[in-house]
């Protein structure tokens, strides 16, 4: 398989990309390391960095500014909005309203200094929203020059045949990893389209399974290697986004693009899932 995807047809990226919504923003000395980690994982040629409004409220956009902006050309800093502040007792409330997606847009342009989000994906669906309403407030905003390309987080097949009615879709971002595939049906369906599909949390819990501490104990790998080789191997629209404030977890996770699993060890570790 291929070690590059075009997100949308039209933006190329390293498959193996990273998450940053594990990178503290503060005090001084932890966010230090957290743009370090972050410089790190571009110097290591990873092209696809996958951030978010819920992380801190903007403060992880802001800190991916610190360390990289002006962005190289060839790195794609993706963003989600549709996800609003806390009000106890819950941590946060999904808002998919037309007028707080247009307002967290443009937010968002603002805070990573850009005139265009290349990538910008609907963080969740909101229930009490009509998906045609939020799809559509970002197919306005794509028309209007301010997105480049429209994903989806969190979704069903359902949800993603009618957005797909309305808009174009570039990229689906779901929960999955080896012992986690309630969403296989999902994935199997952005193969089909061609659909960028960016699993996260992609490592945990499939490190803790024996089958795959027993492959990289026969690879001289971690067993976090052998998940995220897993999951390359599952389709070529796969991208992880393995996120970590740790520069040698990064570069373990970074150099497991380049691990080969043999056919019997992939239908071991299809085995442990099952």
């Amino acid at each position: 398989m291929s070690d590059t995807f075009r997100i949308g047809g039209s933006i190329e990226v390293g498959r193996l990309g990273f998450g940053a919504m594990q990178l503290p923003t503060g005090p001084a000395e932890v966010r230090a390391n957290s743009v370090a980690v972050a410089r790190r994982a571009v110097e290591l040629g990873v092209t696809l960095i996958d951030t978010a409004y819920l992380y801190g409220w903007g403060a992880n956009e802001e800190l991916l500014v610190e360390a990289l902006h002006p962005f190289p050309d060839d790195v794609l800093v993706t963003t989600k909005v549709g996800v609003i502040p806390p009000e106890p007792p819950r941590e946060a409330a999904l808002c998919g309203r037309p007028e707080v997606l247009r307002d967290q847009v443009e937010r968002a342009l603002r805070r990573l200094r850009t005139e265009r989000l290349e990538l910008l994906q609907l963080h969740r669906v909101d229930p009490e929203v009509p998906l045609a309403d939020q799809v559509g407030t970002l197919r306005d905003l794509r028309d209007e020059g301010k997105i480049g390309h429209i994903g989806l987080s969190e979704v069903t097949v359902a949800e993603l045949d009618e957005a797909r009615r309305i808009v174009d879709i570039a990229s689906v971002q779901n929960r999955y990893n080896l012992l986690d595939r309630e969403h296989d049906p999902v994935l199997d369906a952005c193969t089909a389209a061609g659909i960028a599909f960016l699993p996260w949390r992609p490592v945990l819990p499939a490190t803790t399974a024996g089958e795959v501490a027993a492959v990289a104990a026969e690879l001289d790998a971690t067993p976090a290697q052998v998940a995220l080789a897993w999951l390359l191997g599952r389709s070529p629209v796969v991208l992880p986004i393995p996120g970590t404030a740790s520069i040698r977890h990064l570069e373990e996770n970074v150099a497991a693009a380049d691990l080969q699993l043999t056919d019997q060890q992939r239908a071991r570790l299809d085995a442990a899932n099952q």
